[in-house]
């Protein structure tokens, strides 16, 4: 239970930050007194947490999305221009949401198999970190939220694919992807967290469901829902500060984080102390 705890906390505090939070749990449980690998399933189950904490911290947007994607399905004459874009936004996340969906339904058995090496995750960890930079960094920083296209939404959805490799991470793929097609940090930053709704919570419910009929791989169903629930609590404060933190600050600190973390981890397996 303790490590369950310990888990849900990690989770909560790396979610949101494009730092992995996939990464951190499977490295992590190689330090934890099981040392074994807590799992895909507890992982994805455990992220509904977190992903409860985007939808409330987010709750008046999602209520305008929905209203507004409404009014447009049902073509009120009252409809406004502010809620035809965002009735457009919805459907755009929906849009976005398409590659992931598929990659994760019909790739789901081999990326469970073969993407969760830590020679992989040390990898992806400096070179999206790395690329993350760069593009944070020489990004145009001129786009809001109702510049996005159909093509800005596929690109976005491609990026945010990649998170089903540990170490990539879904805001960080996603918010470089913002940043190189010209969006404003926080702008990236909310259409990230709105993109992954549909997917982490479809990921994580169709892991719960699985796992009614099959053990989990490392932890009970009650020590999973408490590391969910830590999962929430740590991550709904984790938001309100990330929010405010991107009106004035890069993303430069954990581009440094990423590369020091996968070095290290690329050091401790090519001295035997821990095994890929």
């Amino acid at each position: 239970m303790l490590e369950a705890i310990f888990l849900g906390i990690v989770q909560g505090l790396t979610e949101f930050l494009p730092i992995s939070s996939s990464a951190h749990i499977r490295i992590l449980g190689e330090f934890l007194p099981s040392a074994q690998d807590p799992g895909a399933t507890f992982t994805a189950i455990m992220q509904i947490g977190t992903e409860i904490a985007v939808l409330i911290y987010f709750r008046s947007d999602i209520a305008r999305l929905v209203i507004s994607s409404l009014r447009w399905i049902t073509r009120s004459d009252e409809i406004s221009d502010q809620s035809r874009r965002e009735a457009r936004l919805a459907g755009l996340i929906l849009i976005g949401s398409i590659p992931i969906f598929l990659l994760g339904f019909f790739g789901q058995e081999y990326i469970r198999e073969n993407f969760r090496s830590l020679y992989l995750i040390a990898f992806t960890l400096i070179i999206f970190g790395l690329l993350l930079g760069l593009l944070d960094h020489y990004g145009k920083k001129i786009k809001d939220l109702d510049s996005l296209k159909i093509g800005d939404g596929l690109a976005y959805g491609i990026a945010q694919s990649l998170a089903l490799i540990p170490g990539v991470s879904r805001s960080g793929a996603t918010i470089a992807m913002g940043r190189a097609l010209g969006y404003k940090r926080d702008a990236a930053l909310r259409y990230s967290f709105l993109l992954a709704i549909p997917a982490v919570l479809g990921s994580g419910t169709f892991e719960l469901m699985n796992s009614i009929s099959k053990p989990l791989n490392a932890f009970s169903m009650g020590e999973t829902l408490v590391a969910t629930i830590t999962a929430f609590v740590i991550g709904y404060l984790v938001i309100s500060w990330l929010m405010k933190y991107v009106q004035s600050k890069s993303f430069m600190p954990f581009v440094i984080y990423r590369v020091l973390l996968g070095t290290f981890l690329l050091v401790l397996l090519s001295t035997g102390a821990i095994t890929a």
